[in-house]
């Protein structure tokens, strides 16, 4: 009987994975991943060079992306019903081999995988390693500590509301924005609204060869990826410098 292994790459850089993560990836027979259809899959493409000759890929496409409101009842039956379809061929699959899952960042921060993860308990082995998540990756390349002291760091996504999103931002410290992507104009007026603009930072691409970073309130709204994080720096409780 084999077992399903979800593997964590981290924040982009395949420098910064972890060592099992690595040894994983390069002796993999049989590796699955996510992808948009007609695309390459970014965990696919952070292994490239590493996967072994002759390696068996299942490509997981999903069914549907932006094409309907993230929280309607069709894009909710659609997910739903891809998960479980893969989770049955995964399950299938360990029974006579050992899988490979491909996931970027951390498997259970938002990742994908965690919905497989779910509908395979009972059904496989299954076992998860941890990743960098890719926030990690893009704050350390702002070159600032994210947060001081007992700053509380929130993390959000851009897909909320723009009035809930100012709420939020009113009170955080440090604060995280995920899903950017199109809804960066909304994740911009909410920070304006909430007098936090001046203080954050878009990171696009974090880690990658292709990263880009800069002071938001300088960066246009257009042609902004899915993998950007905004960041707002804490300000939080500092020790004195020593005299």
């Amino acid at each position: 009987m084999g077992r399903i292994v979800c593997t964590g790459l981290g924040p982009g850089d395949p420098e910064l994975m972890s060592v099992r993560a690595d040894r994983l990836v390069r002796s993999a027979r049989h590796v699955a991943f996510f992808r948009k259809k007609g695309r390459p899959g970014q965990a696919r493409k952070m292994v490239d060079g590493l996967l072994a000759p002759g390696v068996t890929e299942y490509p997981m496409e999903y069914p549907v992306t932006t094409e309907l409101p993230f929280d309607s009842p069709a894009y909710i039956d659609c997910l739903a019903r891809f998960y479980d379809d893969w989770a049955t061929r995964l399950a299938t699959l360990a029974q006579t081999q050992d899988i490979v899952v491909l996931c970027e960042g951390d498997p259970f921060f938002y990742g994908s995988f965690m919905h497989l993860y779910t509908r395979l308990q009972g059904r496989a082995v299954v076992d998860v390693v941890p990743g960098i998540p890719g926030m990690v990756g893009c704050w350390s390349a702002t070159g600032q500590p994210m947060t001081w002291g007992d700053d509380v760091l929130t993390v959000l996504m851009g897909t909320l509301s723009e009035d809930t999103l100012v709420e939020r931002m009113q009170t955080a410290d440090a604060i995280a924005v995920m899903k950017t992507g199109r809804n960066l104009p909304r994740v911009r007026r909410a920070l304006a609204r909430a007098g936090r603009l001046d203080q954050a930072w878009l990171v696009q691409h974090g880690t990658m060869a292709q990263q880009q970073l800069g002071r938001l309130a300088d960066t246009p709204d257009e042609a902004c990826p899915y993998f950007a994080i905004v960041l707002v720096h804490g300000q939080g409780r500092r020790p004195e410098v020593a005299e």
